[in-house]
């Protein structure tokens, strides 16, 4: 059996290492044409002619960093309601004409910028820019649908109360960020969601769904001309608008902050970070890496070994750093007996320290590297992720040439590096502790309680 075993793990492995091999070698060979339109719009065209399909993905810049904090959600409602009826169409039809043809049309909401995104066949493009240009430029946001997403929004809030995953999530950026936006959940609050009328979805779409405050990629069975015609044909109407926007940046005060919630559960739920790096940070490599060895390498990870393989305190023990636009956030997570609680809270100290304190092997550095750049390919494996990941990489400013940079990027990061990211990111007395728990079993130490 277990001569067996290890034939299907050593079979699996040659598979995945084929598998990234291939990627590998078409993933860098995209041909990305970029131009900056008339009216502002940066466009982004990757041609890929194997697959009669086209996929689109526009992010705007109108996430929930330009909102307010009296009608948090804002941003995720009226991306979520472009679809949900325009001047011409009603929700259903939208709908049953995308179905019709086997095309998908949706709209998401995030931080930093909203997303819409369309994936047609190539003989279905008409209907398929049509019904796109429509939601974004003609949304008609019925207050019928409006009170509908709104109720589902609130009733998925209510629900998640009773995750402590999302609760300690929830709690951990809001003590990190404070009153900033990036401390609030993209969905809002029910308060506020409340306060939001139909009117204010008309202003904040009329302010922000601007060319020029968009970016569109298209990759498929396409071509740059036929691109073109098509945006004359239907979003001739998308004019420049004047933008007043200056979002600000989180003001990153360093102090510890504990924060002990009581609920009757058999696992303490933690999470233990502070400020992390926005994504323009020249140390991002360094950090990438770092942060694989510390927490982020799964099974080859520092406080994997640790936590889980030598002292079975958990199942799973992860950390990563999330890097927006004007900010981010460093988190360590994990779920443990109530009883270890304070143990696992240690031994991710004393990880941190550590790193902080003493240079990496060779082999972590190594094994880091290798993972980091053998799986960036993954990320392009499919048009639809290659449109969004061009949208990403166009509104972070990383350049038209990162996905040939970023494996030199990764590779010229060297122990110095990783032991002076640990130092100047990493922070072992000033950090935010949520636990979630049945606080009288877990017990916590004077230092790990409020």
């Amino acid at each position: 059996m277990k001569k067996l075993k290890l034939k299907k793990i050593l079979f699996f492995t040659l598979i995945l290492h084929f598998a990234f091999c291939i990627l590998h070698s078409t993933a860098f060979a995209l041909d990305i044409k970029r131009e900056v339109l008339e009216n502002g719009l940066t466009l982004l065209i990757v041609e890929k002619h194997n697959l009669p399909v086209v996929r689109v993905t526009v992010g705007i810049k109108a996430g929930s960093i330009v909102e307010s904090e009296e009608k948090a959600g804002i941003a995720n409602l009226t991306a979520e309601l472009l679809t949900a009826g325009t001047k011409k169409r009603t929700a259903s039809q939208i709908s049953e004409e995308t179905e019709f043809v086997g095309a998908s049309l949706s709209a998401s909401g995030g931080n930093d910028y909203a997303t819409a995104a369309l994936s047609v066949l190539k003989k279905d493009l008409d209907l398929g820019f049509d019904l796109l240009s429509d939601t974004i430029l003609n949304p008609s946001f019925p207050d019928d649908e409006l009170n509908k997403k709104r109720e589902r929004i609130k009733g998925g809030l209510r629900a998640q109360e009773e995750n402590p995953e999302f609760v300690a999530s929830r709690e951990f950026k809001k003590a990190v960020f404070g009153i900033h936006p990036y401390g609030r959940l993209v969905q809002g609050s029910p308060e506020a969601l409340d306060r939001i009328k139909r009117d204010d979805l008309v202003n904040f779409h009329s302010t922000f769904y601007a060319p020029n405050n968009a970016i569109m990629s298209v990759v498929g069975d396409i071509t740059p001309e036929e691109v073109k015609n098509l945006l004359k044909q239907y979003f001739s109407e998308w004019h420049t608008k004047e933008l007043i926007v200056s979002p600000q940046k989180p003001e990153g005060i360093k102090e510890k902050k504990i924060i002990n919630i009581d609920k009757d559960l058999t696992q303490a739920n933690i999470i233990l970070g502070h400020m992390g790096i926005s994504r323009d940070n020249p140390d991002y490599y360094a950090v990438s890496v770092m942060n694989y060895i510390l927490g982020g390498g799964g099974f080859e990870s520092r406080l994997m070994q640790n936590v889980r393989e030598e002292k079975g305190l958990a199942y799973d023990i992860h950390s990563f750093f999330d890097a927006n636009k004007y900010g981010g956030l460093f988190e360590v997570g994990l779920q443990t007996k109530n009883e270890s609680a304070n143990t696992a809270i240690e031994e991710i100290l004393k990880e941190i320290k550590k790193i902080r304190s003493k240079s990496i092997s060779d082999a972590e550095l190594s094994d880091a590297k290798s993972f980091l750049t053998g799986s960036f390919p993954m990320r392009l494996e499919t048009s639809q992720r290659i449109a969004n990941f061009l949208v990403a990489v166009e509104y972070y400013g990383l350049g038209m040439d990162y996905i040939d940079k970023y494996p030199k990027y990764i590779n010229s990061v060297t122990k110095d590096d990783v032991l002076r990211a640990a130092k100047k990111y990493l922070d072992s007395e000033n950090f935010t502790l949520v636990v979630v728990a049945d606080q009288k079993k877990a017990g916590l130490k004077k230092e790990f309680k409020q």
